[in-house]
């Protein structure tokens, strides 16, 4: 996965952020919220174009998941196709596709842990806590991009 412009200026400011005391969290923080938003919308649009090019089955395989496990509110399904012969994926397909949904899950989550953390750091303006979330924040990041690099692998594969 090659970097993203997006991400790495996210990076920079949430790794500033863990410095800041609370005046300089309240100034910056329409900055860093912008900027958060265009890393993880650029992390989003790269995961989406490495799923949309994987094969037919395998995209069905990752869908099924998804509807099985009830975490297609969360997260954008991808366009499912028929694979040959339709019915049931293959076991090996099916067990590629729940690792990459594993990894998608473990990075949401990391996110919306952040974003909970921060959240809270506003309303109690707790400088500690907004350190906190910048600081999940970046393990967001590195989940989402592992997730990412799942994917490609699949690709690789075939």
């Amino acid at each position: 996965m090659r970097k993203l412009a997006a991400v790495e200026d996210a990076r920079a400011i949430m790794k500033e952020g863990m410095e800041w005391g609370v005046w300089k969290w309240l100034t910056e923080k329409p900055k860093v919220r912008r900027l958060a938003d265009k890393a993880r919308a650029a992390l989003d649009e790269n995961e989406l174009k490495v799923k949309e090019s994987w094969p037919d089955e395998l995209k069905l395989a990752y869908n099924s998941l998804v509807s099985e496990n009830g975490t297609g509110g969360k997260r954008k399904r991808q366009s499912s196709g028929k694979a040959n012969g339709a019915g049931k994926p293959d076991p090996k397909v099916l067990a590629q596709a729940k690792q990459v949904l594993e990894a998608d899950d473990t990075a949401y989550n990391a996110h919306e842990d952040a974003e909970d953390v921060f959240a809270e750091a506003e309303k109690k303006m707790s400088t500690s806590m907004a350190r906190e979330g910048a600081r999940m924040a970046l393990v967001a990041y590195d989940r989402h991009e592992e997730a990412i690099r799942k994917a490609e692998a699949l690709l690789a594969e075939k």
